[in-house]
């Protein structure tokens, strides 16, 4: 016997639990939610071992504690071209649901407003920043035995630096010093990184090494204040490094003026982000702003401060907005510095 209900029997209550059930059936997930169960991948641009790939892994391991749903987080290596793949596959191939970040260099971030030619797949102004995990300083540095014992000694007396490859700090630094600061120098390149640099100033193949993060230093040299074979003749910084500042070295800013000093201070100001993360456009805003959050919370979580501390690697984290901001407020920079400070980081014609 089949029974019949009449319309008029169902009542207001089971109308509201029906409407109720079915509208939350068909809500979408909220930004809260969505990370539950999911997995997120950190692409590191460079190989495994290196400074990056160390510090990708380290907040890989604390930061589900701060994102809403502890998803699992996997790191995965995309070296190649300093970088410019790994920013690449994020800005043209990964997922844009807020489940893939990417830790890249500052130099592909900077690379198609300071590099002649850029020929890059990917616009630095889309991608949405989720922040920077330092901002370091860098140096110039020379043996104590050596014949260039201040920055003032190279308006005089030429010196060789060595380098990796243009594009590379190391490089792009020795030139820029030279070329808007006024310092004699010849510039070797081929080194593979600063410690096969520094062995050649032991050799006396070189007479220096220049843009040599004062972190990496810090954490390659960890007995250097015991022992230190290095003078170092320059800081080049956002804002003069206090314990540079102590041991007496001088800020580039003070050795350059006028345009030459813009073009210096836009080259620098990619050390404001020397650990940029990045998510592709169009990623939810909202899970941009729990990824935000969640990655200053990890590097201000004291546990990771101090794993930070045991080998040496500076944490001075910055913001997600002040990164985004601070790549926008780069890329209006005047053409005329821009190409006073493309033309910088080369060797001057006939060298």
């Amino acid at each position: 016997m089949i029974s019949f209900v009449h319309p008029r029997a169902v009542t207001a209550t089971s109308c509201a639990l029906t409407w109720g059930t079915l509208l939350s059936l068909a809500a979408p997930a909220t930004a809260q939610d969505f990370y539950a169960g999911k997995t997120v991948n950190i692409i590191a641009g460079t190989g495994p071992g290196g400074g990056h790939d160390i510090f990708a892994r380290m907040i890989a391991r604390h930061l589900p504690r701060y994102i809403p749903g502890a998803p699992t987080i996997i790191v995965q290596n995309m070296p190649g071209a300093g970088g410019k793949r790994a920013t690449d596959f994020i800005y043209n191939g990964a997922p844009k649901d807020g489940t893939t970040i990417a830790g890249v260099f500052p130099g592909p971030i900077l690379g198609p407003l300071l590099e002649d030619g850029a020929k890059e797949r990917y616009d630095p102004l889309k991608f949405q920043y989720i922040g920077s995990g330092d901002t370091d300083t860098r140096i110039c540095a020379t043996l104590k035995t050596s014949k260039i014992k201040s920055f003032k000694d190279l308006m005089t007396t030429e010196a060789v630096f060595g380098s990796s490859a243009p594009g590379g700090s190391t490089h792009d630094y020795a030139w820029m010093i030279g070329n808007l600061g006024g310092a004699k120098v010849r510039v070797v390149t081929g080194y593979q990184g600063t410690p096969p640099i520094t062995l050649a100033m032991e050799r006396g193949e070189v007479d220096g090494v220049c843009g040599w993060g004062w972190s990496i230093f810090k954490s390659e040299r960890t007995g250097w204040k015991e022992s230190n074979p290095f003078q170092f003749i320059l800081q080049t910084s956002i804002s003069p490094d206090p314990e540079l500042t102590a041991l007496g070295v001088p800020d580039f800013s003070t050795f350059v003026d006028g345009d030459r000093k813009k073009a210096a201070e836009l080259i620098i100001s990619q050390q404001a982000f020397s650990r940029p993360y990045i998510a592709p456009p169009e990623t939810p805003a909202d899970r941009v702003e729990i990824l935000r959050k969640a990655f200053m919370a990890t590097l201000a979580d004291a546990a990771v401060v101090a794993e930070f501390a045991k080998i040496n690697i500076t944490n001075k984290p910055l913001a997600g907005a002040e990164l985004q901001a601070l790549v926008k407020r780069l890329y209006a920079t005047d053409e005329k510095i821009v190409a006073l400070a493309r033309a910088a980081q080369k060797p001057p014609a006939g060298k």
